[in-house]
């Protein structure tokens, strides 16, 4: 199962749109992409520009799917926009073990 950790920073004054980049991203996988076991995104109390994606999915095929969506290629696209590019670090981990819970309504 890949997992994904995935650090981000958002330009200084665009921190609105790029949340709005965020959420209207993290929607977009939770309707269309059943493979995306896991699609959490943060932020550091002790840095707000920062993001931090957790991403867990079935497989290899419902990664590579998900880097494939076009609402993928929106968000690449919207990354030099509102966030800082040459900062971003991505992580493939792999999974030892644990869980993850459904969210309690």
């Amino acid at each position: 199962m890949p997992t994904i950790i995935a650090r981000l920073t958002m330009q200084e004054g665009k921190e609105t749109e790029a949340l709005e980049v965020l959420r209207t991203m993290a929607a977009a996988v939770q309707s269309e992409e059943p493979g995306a076991l896991a699609y959490v995104i943060h932020r550091p109390k002790d840095n707000p520009l920062e993001i931090v994606f957790f991403e867990a999915y079935a497989d290899d095929a419902a990664l590579q799917a998900h880097m494939q969506t076009p609402h993928m290629g929106t968000f690449r696209s919207a990354i030099g926009e509102f966030f800082d590019a040459p900062k971003t670090k991505i992580e493939q981990l792999e999974r030892i073990d644990g869980f993850v819970r459904p969210e309690l309504s």
